[in-house]
């Protein structure tokens, strides 16, 4: 349903996006994650037809974004990373221009609205951040689109929106709905994404299914030992280990288990704990911030 076919967007300074390759299948949710500045927003500027890319070429549902960018709209919810509103309109003047701009086909607004609780009634300018988050959030499915490119989606909400949010995603992923979702947001993408890539200075350096992408990181344990004897243990092992209290360490593990056990069989073990494995852990080892 989204393919990006050896796309490259390159500006003057010599920064932007280089050789990406991705497509999303119908029924999918695929994350798209990297810092701010990694290049998904220039990614997707890509997708909506607003620029011209230096090289390659996207395609939504068989149409050349470029070439039938008006035909995708028919087809497409998009969310940007920020949204331009006409803030003198009120949420409702909004939402009934963007309904008429689409054919007044947008059977779900008043769903949506109860759903994530906007307040219709303000004007635009006055509204919080997450307010105004919301409203393009409503914008973006009311009018049941079977794809959605959503960029940032979660930006200004609070904890209980953020659940509400991953809650439709998911069901809209049981009603067959293809979804493109740019975050920094590792829990989102890990509730709701079957894949995701990882972009970083233009570049994709990870792409593949949730659990895979898991399976590729080192796996932590936390070990509580009786005594100093057995830190001594440890130590001489060459296991990397980080202590956190007086007996406790941190113990990681990439494929040394055998090590690992063997080490451990040697030490009085108190308590033995494995970490959850998460994304955020994904994206730490390709940013190239993790020291131990």
């Amino acid at each position: 349903m989204i393919q990006i076919l050896n796309m490259s967007m390159i500006y003057p300074n010599g920064k932007g996006v280089f050789d990406i390759n991705f497509n999303v299948q119908e029924g999918e949710v695929f994350g798209f994650l990297g810092p701010n500045g990694a290049g998904k927003t220039t990614t997707i500027r890509q997708l909506l037809g607003f620029t011209n890319a230096t090289k390659g070429k996207c395609i939504i549902d068989g149409m050349d974004t470029r070439l039938e960018a008006y035909k995708i709209q028919k087809v497409l919810g998009y969310l940007p990373g920020e949204i331009a509103f006409f803030d003198n309109m009120t949420g409702n003047e909004f939402l009934t221009f963007m309904e008429e701009m689409r054919g007044n086909n947008c059977h779900r607004k008043e769903e949506l609205i109860e759903y994530f609780e906007l307040e219709t009634e303000n004007k635009i300018r006055k509204m919080s951040k997450g307010m105004k988050q919301k409203l393009g959030l409503v914008a973006a499915f009311m009018h049941d689109p079977k794809i959605l490119i959503l960029d940032e989606p979660t930006s200004g909400l609070d904890p209980l929106m953020q659940r509400k949010f991953i809650d439709l995603i998911n069901k809209e992923k049981k009603r067959n709905k293809t979804i493109l979702m740019s975050s920094h947001i590792f829990d989102e993408v890990d509730k709701t994404c079957d894949r995701a890539a990882i972009i970083k200075e233009g570049r994709i350096v990870a792409l593949d299914y949730i659990p895979t992408l898991k399976e590729n990181i080192r796996k932590s344990f936390f070990v509580t030992l009786r005594s100093k004897d057995d830190i001594e243990i440890i130590e001489k092992s060459g296991l990397k280990y980080i202590l956190i209290d007086e007996n406790i360490l941190e113990i990681f593990v990439e494929k040394n288990f055998d090590l690992f056990f063997k080490t451990l069989s040697k030490c009085n073990v108190e308590s033995l704990d494995a970490s959850e494995q998460t994304l955020e852990q994904i994206f730490i080892r390709y940013y190239g911030s993790d020291k131990i």
